[in-house]
């Protein structure tokens, strides 16, 4: 995620449903080809297609974009790397949620044990 002192420089986030590519170039300060460059790149971001193929950014997309953002400029990464830093965050993730997952199945077959007995 980002430091909270990059998030200072950056404006806030408007709680919109979606946002135009105009508003999230304006939002993450990065031009607009940038932003289209940057769908080819990273998978993680995929905005909405609407009539005359115009994109739609949604929170997400632009909480994610200001991380590329950090990852490109601000920590020296190269596109390569912080298409890899992004996946093994998404990894971690992934694997997070089922050891959670794991857990609460042994809790739930420890609860179910009590309750027979």
């Amino acid at each position: 995620m980002l430091e909270p002192s990059n998030n200072n420089e950056l404006p806030p986030i408007p709680g919109k449903r979606y946002f135009t590519i105009g508003e999230v170039s304006d939002l993450c300060q990065v031009k607009p080809h940038v932003l289209r460059y940057w769908e080819q790149e990273f998978p993680q971001l995929k905005p909405v297609k609407r009539r005359g193929n115009r994109r739609y950014y949604q929170r997400q997309d632009v909480v994610m974009i200001r991380q590329i953002r950090s990852l490109l400029y601000e920590q020296g990464y190269t596109i390569g790397g912080a298409r890899l830093q992004l996946s093994d965050v998404d990894k971690e993730g992934e694997k997070l949620s089922s050891d959670t997952i794991r857990d609460m199945l042994g809790e739930l077959e420890a609860i179910k044990i009590i309750l027979n007995s």
